[in-house]
């Protein structure tokens, strides 16, 4: 089967993908990546490996071939071989009136028949009193410990 995205690197690419693998000084995720560039390159000389042998000889899923290749061909050598950042920064669940309410719900008397809050009655209770329309016990949990409270 041919292959969809040739990899052919300039002689600069191949030497900083060389001197990469040969100092060994980077994570190991981004060492197996230019190992399998340097592995897959097809310019006159290079040696084209299968993407099969490949595979056998790294240790690493077709898939991650495909990915690679395709990142090299459609964005560059740096996004082949780095790791890939996320676009978005994660959103903060609960603003700070809502955590305000965690804490206090947590710092109180727990409800009858309970010695202790747990979480999960945490986050029910939450919901409950209107606080938040839904949140995890895990979501919970983080708040908690961002604010360095104690349950106890």
């Amino acid at each position: 089967m041919p292959v969809k995205y040739r990899v052919t690197l300039t002689n600069e690419e191949r030497t900083h993908l060389t001197e990469l693998v040969r100092t060994g000084k980077a994570a190991a995720r981004t060492l197996t990546h230019a190992r399998l560039l340097l592995k897959a390159d097809a310019t006159e000389g290079g040696p084209a490996w299968s993407d099969d042998a490949i595979a056998e000889a790294l240790d690493v899923s077709l898939s991650t071939i495909h990915r690679t290749r395709q990142r090299f061909v459609e964005e560059s050598l740096d996004a082949a071989i780095h790791r890939q950042v996320p676009l978005q920064p994660r959103a903060c669940k609960l603003d700070g009136h809502q955590e305000a309410h965690l804490l206090a719900l947590a710092c109180g008397e727990p409800p009858e028949g309970r010695n202790r809050w747990s979480l999960r009655l945490l986050a029910d209770r939450m919901v409950e009193f209107g606080y938040v329309e839904n949140v995890s016990h895990e979501l919970v949990r983080r708040t908690l410990k961002k604010t360095k409270s104690s349950r106890t």
